[in-house]
């Protein structure tokens, strides 16, 4: 049996997409409000925030992921993410069961140094300061060593579904209504996105292989690092829009945050689209070089197919 922890974000639907199709036979999808991406899913309703009901989500589990997400809140974040951590690997530990820690790169530095397996956490804001405690707490288990442990680590997300990322909301979707893509910050820093489904296949990797546990690894992206005016350009070719774009200051969106929530939630990530974001995933591709990693002409031209078809 292999679980799912927070099963309805778009890396989980395509990470039970793929454990389906090469992995196991035995999948349980855990969430408040779970849905069948398989037919023959098992669902399992828990609040993760609950030691009990994680603890059953977890009980006869062989292999369990962390996928859980949250809004762009740092109170929530704050107060909720590490409580359903905790609960999550106490539940692993009770049940013996391996762990998979989707992670992000939040407790990084925010400026231009190659972002390898090595690179040593400086936070920059509340959001980040709970990803680096979380991280810590994975590191923590894993160096106890009662149960096998990993860290799967991606970069910012661009891809097909309900993808929730900058890319996507200011360029991607944008493109598809018709409308002028937005470029947050500057448009000639050079970017590092990774592909959803390339995430979620990365992931379901290494929780399949054991010598992964007991280690942290950079989830598999494409090499290229295109600028933003670069990526707008080659998306625009592919929906059939005029590449024109607008870049939004970092000054106008610290104003904007005054009086939206939201956008204030964002403005501790804003200094890393003022410089290059070099993250590196040289680690996993030597270890699995017969993984095929999407480029971006191809994600986007998935992206377009499927938004073609609906």
């Amino acid at each position: 049996m292999q679980t799912i922890l927070g099963a309805n974000g778009q890396i989980a639907t395509e990470l039970a997409r793929t454990l389906h199709q090469h992995h196991t036979g035995g999948l349980r999808l855990v969430s408040r409000n779970p849905r069948k991406v398989n037919d023959d899913d098992m669902l399992m309703a828990a609040n993760l925030l609950d030691a009990g009901q994680t603890a059953q989500a977890v009980k006869g589990s062989r292999i369990v992921y962390f996928t859980a997400g949250l809004p762009p809140d740092s109170t929530l974040w704050e107060e909720q993410f590490p409580v359903m951590l905790k609960n999550a690997l106490l539940a692993c530990r009770v049940a013996r069961a391996s762990f998979a820690y989707f992670d992000n790169t939040y407790m990084y530095p925010q400026n231009s140094q190659i972002q390898t397996e090595e690179t040593r956490f400086a936070p920059v804001g509340r959001k980040g300061r709970v990803r680096a405690a979380m991280a810590s707490m994975v590191l923590e288990e894993m160096a106890r060593g009662d149960i096998p442990v990993l860290i799967a680590r991606a970069p910012e997300f661009y891809g097909p579904g309900k993808t929730q990322s900058f890319t996507n909301a200011l360029i991607i979707d944008r493109l598809k209504a018709g409308r002028r893509p937005l470029v947050p910050v500057r448009d000639d820093t050079r970017r590092t996105l990774i592909w959803t489904p390339d995430a979620s296949r990365g992931l379901a990797t290494l929780g399949n292989t054991p010598d992964a546990y007991g280690q942290t690894w950079h989830l598999p992206c494409c090499d290229d690092r295109p600028t933003y005016k670069t990526f707008v350009t080659m998306a625009s070719r592919i929906f059939g829009r005029t590449p024109s774009y607008s870049v939004i200051g970092r000054w106008p969106l610290i104003i904007a945050g005054i009086f939206s929530k939201k956008v204030r939630e964002i403005r501790e990530l804003l200094p890393r689209y003022e410089q290059d974001n070099l993250f590196d995933s040289t680690k996993f591709k030597r270890r699995f070089p017969a993984f095929s990693v999407t480029t971006y002409e191809e994600g986007l031209e998935l992206i377009r197919k499927e938004w073609r078809d609906k």
